[in-house]
């Protein structure tokens, strides 16, 4: 069963860990000096905050995929989207290496479709380049040319 994905650029960390776990009534389940997450069932979300963002806000949303069989699914239908789609295996980012589908909406909301499959001692910084004109990136999502 797929889990939708918010990640969200804060500029105080600590300010908003505090809000995130009165929000959901948890602690987050990864904490470090620049990112938190909750790996929630009740709603049924991987919920990030980061202080990467170039600005504080929306950095991407997604669908984190249990499974390589449902990451390709996703990316069979993206294909199928008449978007650009751009494939990124081993990437590391977020604490995580994954296996992973990067696009855009038609409005310029970066999308990422993902299968985690271990997590890292460090951030990442791994980016791919889909040349999207006026796109900015998210967190670890494609960058404009």
């Amino acid at each position: 069963m797929k889990r939708f994905h918010v990640h969200v650029a804060v500029h105080d960390l600590a300010q908003s860990v505090r809000f995130y776990k009165a929000m959901f009534d948890a602690e987050p389940t990864v904490l470090r000096s620049d990112y938190a997450k909750w790996q929630l069932d009740d709603p049924r979300v991987n919920f990030a905050i980061s202080t990467r963002g170039k600005a504080a806000g929306l950095d991407h949303l997604g669908i984190q995929a249990e499974n390589d069989a449902e990451l390709e699914d996703i990316g069979s239908r993206l294909a199928q989207a008449d978007v650009a789609v751009m494939p990124q295996k081993d990437a590391s980012c977020c604490y995580a290496k994954s296996d992973k589908y990067w696009t855009l909406d038609p409005q310029g909301i970066a999308w990422e479709s993902f299968h985690t499959l271990d997590a890292i001692p460090v951030y990442g910084g791994d980016t791919a380049t889909m040349p999207v004109e006026g796109r900015k990136a998210a967190c670890c999502a494609p960058t404009t040319a």
